[in-house]
């Protein structure tokens, strides 16, 4: 099971904690373990995702806790440095993600309620990149929200969450997008900021005044920018060819934790508007490299979660 750092920060989490995890489109590829240049070391937040990445792939599908050795063993190899992984997890664990068990002088972890909240409610979001979307009807979800100078503070949260929900800005204050399915969400998230009472939205087709459906999208986007990003995920996948062990599971969190990021920036716009999008065929080849990789995967991290005891180095750092 996958999900988004994020988000998968969901609604319902604290809007301090969306502001701190939520990126925007330019900030994705910095923290990226797939993309980051060789050699350089990976910044904290960065360890934080890769550890939701672990927890959400590795952990969970088995039920069985991890020792903290096995987590930091993995963050190693993927380039994160011994003190950043260590708090990476005090923090997950601080934050409620995960809850501890101590035998001895070791201590092994099991999710907790809001980790698995968080993993079930974020991996529709990341399994439908691929989704043409071919059943979309033509309706769009608008949202007009007026900022007063009261509620500031919220500007951020909202900008991440209605982003996070697929909604574009094609002129300022009117937020869009099509999946209509997401008004309950984005509810909660006008609510829980106070914002109602600033907030009219609407469900219906664009009329033929103004502008088109695909000025819509040109505006309400950057596509541009999100399609490069897209080619250079392309790139880096096409390049991954791990043996065996340690290979295969480095390869397999980095690409992972990519995958669950493109949400965020994805608003997976519908194939009428948006033909033969590449973000669809990235989530499709990464979809089948999971699939391909995933036995050996839990195969090998089995064997470096046997016991409290390190392992040892990890023998290679993609």
């Amino acid at each position: 099971m996958v999900y988004t750092l994020s988000d998968l920060v969901s609604p319902s989490v604290e809007r301090s904690e969306v502001d701190r995890t939520m990126p925007t489109q330019s900030d994705a590829p910095a923290g990226s373990a797939l993309l980051k240049p060789e050699g350089v070391s990976l910044a904290p937040g960065s360890a934080r995702s890769l550890l939701m990445t672990i927890l959400g792939e590795l952990v969970w599908p088995t039920g069985q806790p991890a020792w903290t050795s096995a987590l930091v063993y993995v963050l190693r190899g993927l380039g994160v440095e011994e003190q950043a992984a260590r708090q990476a997890i005090a923090r997950a664990a601080a934050a409620a993600w995960i809850v501890p068990e101590r035998r001895g002088r070791e201590v092994r972890w099991s999710l907790g309620p809001r980790m698995i909240s968080i993993i079930e409610s974020g991996a529709p979001r990341v399994y439908s990149l691929s989704d043409p979307f071919s059943s979309w009807d033509g309706r769009w979800l608008a949202t007009l929200v007026t900022i007063p100078q009261s509620h500031r503070s919220a500007r951020r949260p909202l900008y991440s969450g209605l982003t996070w929900a697929g909604l574009g800005n094609p002129i300022p204050g009117l937020w869009l997008g099509p999946h209509v399915e997401r008004a309950a969400e984005i509810g909660r998230l006008i609510d829980e900021l106070g914002l109602r009472e600033h907030t009219i939205s609407f469900v219906g087709t664009a009329g033929n005044i103004g502008m088109s459906q695909a000025d819509i999208v040109a505006r309400g986007w950057d596509l541009g920018g999100l399609h490069e990003h897209y080619q250079q995920v392309w790139e880096a996948v096409a390049g991954l060819s791990p043996h065996d062990g340690d290979e295969i599971l480095f390869a397999h969190v980095r690409m992972i934790s990519e995958w669950q990021e493109l949400p965020r920036t994805d608003p997976q716009l519908p194939e009428a508007l948006l033909p033969d999008w590449i973000g669809r065929r990235v989530a499709r080849r990464i979809e089948a490299l999971r699939a391909q990789w995933t036995p050996a995967v839990r195969q090998r991290f089995a064997v470096i979660n046997t016991d409290g005891n390190a392992i040892g180095t990890p023998r290679s750092v993609p």
